[in-house]
Order: C-alpha cells, then structure tokens, then sequence
C-alpha cells in the first residue's frame, strides 16, 4: 500500500507541533526539525499504513530526509 502526501505531510506537521513550511524536497532530519525519536514514530506510522517491513538498514537521510524521499522509499519497498 502507497501512503499519500497530504496523510504523510499531516504526520509530520503534527510532530513539528508549529507552523513550519515544509515541501516534498524540505530536509527533515538533517537539518534538524525530526530528531530520532520522531524517527521512532515516522517508522512506525509508515508500518501502519503502509504494511512494509522497514529495516535498520533502510533507515537513511536518503530514504527519509524529505517527504518526496519518503514516498520513493515506500514505493520502491512495495
């Protein structure tokens, strides 16, 4: 199952907690705005709603820094 941007974008603004901009191409965690705890919490809502069995060695700025990275880590995954 694919998880959409708009349900994604949701997820992370509710983990901002703020009124921060964000796009598809907004760097999440290397700029800090996730920390490793919402990293925790973005895995386990992606396994939820998606059902893809994400690896520790899935687990890199390049399949999770940007929602639009997200959304090609889940679709290459399926």
């Amino acid at each position: 199952m694919s998880i959409s941007e708009t349900l994604l974008f949701e997820h992370i603004q509710d983990s901002l907690g703020d009124n921060t901009e964000l796009d598809a191409n907004s760097e999440l965690f290397s700029t800090g705005l996730l920390d490793s705890a919402e990293m925790m919490r973005l895995i386990a809502f992606l396994d939820e709603k998606t059902g893809i069995d994400i690896g520790m060695e899935d687990v890199t700025l390049e399949n999770f820094d940007t929602v639009a990275r997200i959304q090609e880590f889940v679709a290459a995954k399926r």
